[in-house]
């Protein structure tokens, strides 16, 4: 999901600011480009982390600044199909909830969070069942599977990423707890 990534890519540095072309500054102009855009290849560009090489400046007729190539590391998150994830419920809606795995929200849907109905309460925003008295809301740290994804490199926050909890080991780590301890105690009371 998350990787450390070697890139290359262009900066123009204004007028004002030739007379120090430093990692520093090439890095600052980088974040400002980069940090937060999608990228086929690499994922989102979460944030750039070291300049390791400036090029030797370009000059573009008609344009102001000077454009330099660097290479440097990027931090980049990029969701694999399949991959669970660990995140945190930041809204709920009567078909699902938002999961927070990054920088985008997946949507577990409410068919595929339980095998249970679960009924909507939108004052409490949260889902609930009948049968287990389990409730499902805002802030609960939950673990999915990567199901679908479809990636908007124009606005990262737009895109779309489907997830599932109906597997074991799956769901709210309070019920993947309350799960473990039943399997114990009935490992347990079958030693006796």
């Amino acid at each position: 999901m998350y990787k450390r990534v070697t890139l290359r890519d262009t900066v123009e540095v204004p007028p004002a600011h030739l007379a120090e072309v430093t990692p520093g500054l090439v890095k600052r102009l980088l974040q400002d480009k980069l940090e937060g855009r999608m990228d086929e290849d690499v994922g989102s560009v979460v944030s750039v982390i070291d300049v390791h090489d400036i090029g030797e400046g370009a000059v573009v007729p008609g344009q102001e600044g000077v454009y330099f190539t660097a290479e440097f590391d990027a931090l980049t998150f990029d969701p694999q199909m399949q991959e669970v994830v660990d995140g945190e419920i930041v809204e709920v809606v009567n078909f699902g909830a938002f999961v927070g795995i990054g920088p985008v929200d997946g949507l577990l849907h409410v068919s595929q969070i339980s095998d249970e109905y679960l009924a909507y309460d939108e004052e409490g925003q949260m889902l609930s069942s009948r049968d287990s008295n389990r409730t499902l809301g805002v802030g609960d740290a939950v673990r999915a599977r990567i199901v679908t994804k479809s990636i908007d490199e124009r606005n990262p926050r737009d895109s779309k990423i489907g997830l599932t909890a109906k597997q074991v080991g799956l769901g709210k780590h309070g019920w993947l707890e309350e799960d473990r301890q039943k399997r114990e105690t009935t490992a347990e009371a079958g030693e006796d």
